[in-house]
């Protein structure tokens, strides 16, 4: 079904066509209309709805006076499927209520209110395909942009469509839509232009009076309009000069002002009112406009003058109207619009707005209002609207006349930018704060908050982990403010390494060491930070015991960070310090399954990391490979774009794929470490390449990669070099710095006492072992690796005990070792150790099996992932709330995951994905 295309707009109009198309299908599509003002967006929206009339149609524009509302845009939206709200998942419902302010409870994460409304119009478009049009997207609140974006990037069989417009000088907008399909719709085609020139002007008018008005509106069919209506007929004619300045872009919003200046007094005081009222409630701009003595009337000359529009209610016949009315008027008359406003609106109905209008209509110093304001504030900050948040309190600020109260509000108000995505307002925030702080605890928390500012816009080298610990060295500071110092002080200090300034991981350690006779910490902060602390300052042996019950606390923590820091990283650098792969696996689920719970995108593209790292550990290179997809699928979300592979390393050079996991090393070393002073990420990429060699055989080249982590004993991967570090000395001939790093490797290993760091210990001991003692080890290593999940060391051991037999000339014995280690590792995927064993098998005198290949199935990264969770079990409702898509798109992608492989039900799913 289609409607008559606009005039010039013939491409548009049929993408938009096949947009409402694809939606009618069953599919769903996102699109974004990207123009600048006038240029004909709103039109081609209305278009949209026509071609869509079959269809349900939801449209909402964003309102420049509405901006600092949150989520008012999105409950507009939503308004016509709130009756839908029990129907959703209980988290869902709780997070779109608590947005809307319809309960008190938790703050929700803004991205499960946007799950929440993906899956409540989901559920309206099961029952008629609907598509929502979202104009002047540039001029919605912060929150409800968000969560718009969010729904139109998660959608794929939902029958729902998403069209947004924005101007293309809106860099704030662009970017929360980025990555999102887009048409940039620029002037009319010449033929198209002339055409409407001709219909609008009240003249003929002349060739060369036509091209100048084309060429100088660049084809802005707005400007057209206006321009030629208001040229005489002499000027069309060239009978007289046309006026050098035509109105475009700005100086069109200067045009419609002075048309509105045109009207009755009275007619302009409606029109301002109009302005600052919300536009889809008449009987609150009513009711303010007999505040002001305007009856109905006055707005007859502004319809008449083609101002607004009478039906079917009052409105501006263009939104650039409503701007220039509001922006040119004069500040005196925009306060008393907005003391009309807030007058009219009911105090406990609508608290929010009527706050926000009275500080509107406010100059000067007003501590009353400002404490409104901040009251409202706390209100939207409980709804997740952290901008709303932001905003409000700046504003209580500027009106607070108390240095003391203004300084503190600014620093919140900071804080809560910062939280929303704005570190650049954050910083003008926490810049006018800082004078005014006079307590010990606002001043601490301003420089917990400037470190916060720095980790996001340089880097964590900047993060002034020195200065962090001179502030927590006050000791009028409540514990928990000073854990949070510490804490987040030694774990910038751990990410930057050595390009931390000012201090050294060792001074943090010693200055957060834990009170003598504290026998347990009193929170998972000061847990983390005794933990860390033991183990810098005092040795790894003591530490053992507290990094233990710092990994129990993690394991059943209910926050997902604490500050800019995720916990299950500092759960996942601990685990791995003490080769505690239970641990490791344990804190992973218990973040994940909490971060998608509470719809913490953040914390769960953090976590994926990890899970990759579980499975390449367990030798699952495509479940890892799964983990990195979905991580590449949330990214945009959040703001992090898809495609940089220096996560994937790891897995790279366990797969042998040389020039990508070089390629993705390079950006770790040059981007994350040397620009950005993420030092552990280069210590990681060098002990990955080192992997990559001793598949290789380039013991040389690792050990070369090897020994500076060793020198800089790094904590987490550090431990986890030590196994590798022994191999590639011993083959390259450096036994004493071999024997080095197991005499480490021995303290640490039997201090941890894990099945994995055993087994490590004895294949290390087994490199450098007399012949008569390595076959014990061999062994040992192999019995203690094989109660772990950690399959890819147990297959090296078979490789290097394979190895020794050999050169023990007992052939049999050493093939039995090589054969399994070729098949694991060639069933794996791990193609450089595949081919070392199969040399060293050949060498016994056995030619490598050949393998089978196993047919590719085509299964996409979310097929794959669909798949895995609906053969553990879960519904496609819990699948769809875990990976934030609908059920409708789990649906789909199981019917195409049956017809890959060739089954009927999800009793099938297990062996089929078990014999792939």
């Amino acid at each position: 079904m289609t409607s008559e295309a606009l005039a010039g707009r013939t491409v548009e109009c049929r993408l938009l066509d096949e947009f409402t198309g694809t939606v009618r299908s069953g599919l769903s599509a996102a699109l974004v209309l990207v123009g600048e003002a006038g240029i004909g967006k709103t039109r081609l929206l209305d278009h949209a709805a026509a071609s869509a009339a079959d269809l349900q149609v939801a449209r909402v524009a964003g309102v420049e006076p509405e901006r600092g509302l949150a989520f008012a845009a999105l409950h507009r939206l939503l308004r016509p499927f709130l009756e839908r709200v029990e129907k959703l998942p209980e988290p869902q419902r709780a997070a779109l209520a608590g947005a809307f302010g319809l309960t008190s409870g938790a703050v929700a994460d803004l991205f499960l209110i946007g799950l929440a409304a993906l899956t409540l119009l989901a559920g309206a478009a099961d029952e008629r395909p609907l598509v929502c049009l979202v104009d002047d997207a540039h001029w919605l609140d912060r929150e409800s942009l968000a969560a718009l974006a969010f729904v139109a990037r998660r959608l794929h069989a939902d029958r729902l469509g998403l069209l947004f417009t924005v101007r293309g000088d809106e860099a704030g907008p662009a970017a929360a839509l980025a990555g999102l399909p887009t048409l940039t719709v620029t002037g009319l085609p010449a033929e198209a232009a002339h055409d409407l020139l001709a219909r609008s002007a009240p003249g003929r008018v002349a060739p060369a009076v036509a091209e100048r008005i084309i060429a100088d509106t660049r084809g802005n069919p707005l400007a057209l309009i206006e321009l030629s209506a208001g040229l005489s007929a002499e000027q069309l004619a060239a009978g007289a000069p046309l006026p050098d300045r035509l109105p475009l872009g700005r100086r069109l919003e200067e045009h419609f002002l002075g048309r509105a200046r045109l009207l009755p007094a009275a007619t302009q005081s409606l029109l301002l009112l109009a302005a600052a009222a919300p536009p889809d409630d008449a009987a609150l701009l009513w009711r303010a406009a007999g505040r002001l003595g305007l009856p109905p009337a006055v707005a007859d000359p502004a319809v008449a003058a083609g101002v607004l529009t009478a039906a079917p209610t009052l409105a501006f016949r263009h939104p650039l109207i409503r701007s220039a009315v509001y922006s040119g008027a004069p500040a005196a008359d925009r306060r008393r619009a907005h003391a009309a406003v807030a007058a009219a609106i009911d105090r406990d109905a609508d608290p929010d707005r009527r706050a926000w209008h009275r500080a509107e209509a406010t100059a000067g110093l007003d501590e009353d209002v400002a404490g409104e304001l901040e009251r409202v504030s706390a209100r939207a900050g409980a709804r997740g609207g952290n901008a709303t948040l932001a905003l409000f309190l700046a504003r209580a600020a500027e009106l607070s006349p108390d240095p003391q109260e203004r300084a503190r509000r600014l620093l919140v108000a900071a804080e809560a930018h910062l939280v929303a995505g704005d570190p650049a307002a954050a910083e003008r925030c926490h810049a006018l704060a800082l004078p005014g702080l006079r307590t010990p605890v606002a001043r601490a928390t301003a420089h917990r908050l400037g470190a916060a500012l720095a980790w996001f816009g340089g880097g964590v080298a900047t993060v002034t982990s020195a200065s962090m610990l001179a502030v927590a060295a006050d000791a009028d500071l409540p514990a928990d403010l000073r854990d949070g110092l510490l804490f987040e002080a030694i774990a910038a200090a751990v990410l930057a390494g050595r390009h931390t300034a000012g201090t050294t991981l060792a001074e943090l350690g010693r200055a957060a060491r834990p009170e003598p006779g504290r026998t347990a910490a009193v929170s998972t902060v000061r847990a983390l930070v005794d933990a860390f602390a033991t183990r810098i300052a005092v040795g790894y042996a003591p530490a053992v015991p507290l990094l233990h019950a710092a990994v129990a606390a993690l394991r059943v923590e209910r926050e997902v960070s604490h500050g800019t820091v995720p916990f299950v990283m500092t759960g996942q650098w601990i685990a791995d310090d003490l080769w505690d792969d239970e641990g490791f696996r344990a804190v992973l689920e218990h973040a994940d399954e909490l971060a998608r719970r509470q719809g913490a995108l953040h914390a769960v593209y953090a976590q994926l990391a990890g899970r990759a790292t579980t499975a390449i550990w367990s030798g699952e290179f495509d479940r890892a490979a799964a983990c990195f997809a979905e991580a590449d699928d949330l990214g945009p979300a959040i703001g992090v774009p898809a495609g940089d592979t220096s996560r994937q390393i790891e897995l790279l050079a366990w797969r042998g794929l040389e020039a990508q996991a070089r390629a993705a090393a390079d950006v770790a070393l040059t981007e994350w470490d040397a620009h950005l002073g993420y030092a552990i990420l280069g210590d990681h990429a060098r002990h990955c390449l080192a992997i990559l060699d001793l598949g290789r055989g380039r013991y040389a080249e690792a050990l070369a990669k090897l020994a500076p982590g060793f020198h800089g004993d790094v904590i987490a991967h550090g431990n986890r070099a030590l196994p590798n570090l022994v191999e590639a000395a011993v083959r390259a001939g450096d036994r004493d710095l071999a024997r080095a790093a197991l005499d480490r490797l021995a303290e640490r290993a039997t201090a941890s006492g894990t099945p994995w760091a055993l087994g490590m210990l004895a294949r290390s001991r087994a490199l450098l072992a007399a012949d008569a003692d390595a076959e014990a080890l061999f062994r040992e290593a192999a019995e203690h690796l094989t109660g772990t999940t950690i399959v890819t060391e147990l297959v090296r051991t078979y490789l290097l005990h394979g190895e020794w037999l050999r050169r023990q000339k007992r052939r049999a014995e050493a093939r039995a070792q090589l054969q399994i280690a070729y098949d694991s590792f060639a069933e794996m995927g791990a193609a450089a150790f595949a081919e070392r064993a199969r040399i060293e098998l050949q060498a016994t005198g056995r030619r490598a099996r050949a393998r089978t290949a196993v047919p590719d199935l085509d299964l996409t990264p979310q097929e794959a992932r669909v798949a895995a969770l609906a053969a553990e079990g879960a519904t496609n409702a819990e699948i769809a709330t875990r990976l934030f898509v609908t059920a409708s798109t789990v649906e789909y992608h199981l019917m195409k995951i049956f017809r890959k492989l060739g089954i009927t039900s999800r009793r099938q799913l297990g062996r089929a994905l078990r014999e792939r």
